[in-house]
């Protein structure tokens, strides 16, 4: 892969969640990833990993640790991970500390993508031109903005990120 090739890590959250009627509950299903670049068009090379299927509130150091290692150890510069909302920034920190020199880009999605009124496909493009056009960095790209990764905070009452 060469540096403009981008690495899309999976995480899971709400952006890869279903609903299933008999259980009355969202679950973290199969990355709809692939399937949401190839519906794009995207013709930048890219490549998708997923890492693991967890709502962000469960996941752990050892989690985040995984997804640093995985973004640091890659040979692509450009990295989108595709995250659940609640715990975003703590993830942002931990790249930030963990994974100098390249440009990572976290994004996820406040419906799943699966619904028809969604924001996944619109908060996934705006990550891959994140990750083409910022710098070395971590960031969060939601709701049309690009957040520095480490200047953000989910105002949960108003249902976006804003800058800090």
């Amino acid at each position: 892969m060469t540096s403009q090739a981008i690495l899309v890590l999976t995480t899971g959250g709400t952006i890869d969640k279903a609903y299933f009627d008999a259980l009355s509950e969202y679950q973290i299903v199969e990355s709809g990833i692939p399937a949401l670049l190839s519906e794009a068009r995207v013709a930048l090379p890219f490549r998708v990993i997923e890492l693991m299927r967890k709502d962000s509130l469960e996941l752990t150091g050892a989690d985040r640790a995984l997804i640093a290692s995985a973004a640091r150890e890659a040979p692509e510069c450009r990295i989108v991970v595709t995250h659940g909302t609640d715990t975003m920034t703590d993830t942002a920190r931990v790249l930030a500390a963990e994974v100098p020199g390249k440009t990572v880009v976290l994004t996820g999605a406040l419906t799943p993508a699966r619904f028809a009124e969604t924001d996944a496909p619109f908060n996934l493009g705006m990550a891959f031109a994140a990750a083409q056009t910022c710098p070395a960095g971590v960031w969060i790209a939601m709701s049309g903005e690009v957040f520095d990764g480490l200047k953000v905070r989910k105002d949960r009452a108003a249902g976006k990120f804003v800058a800090i």
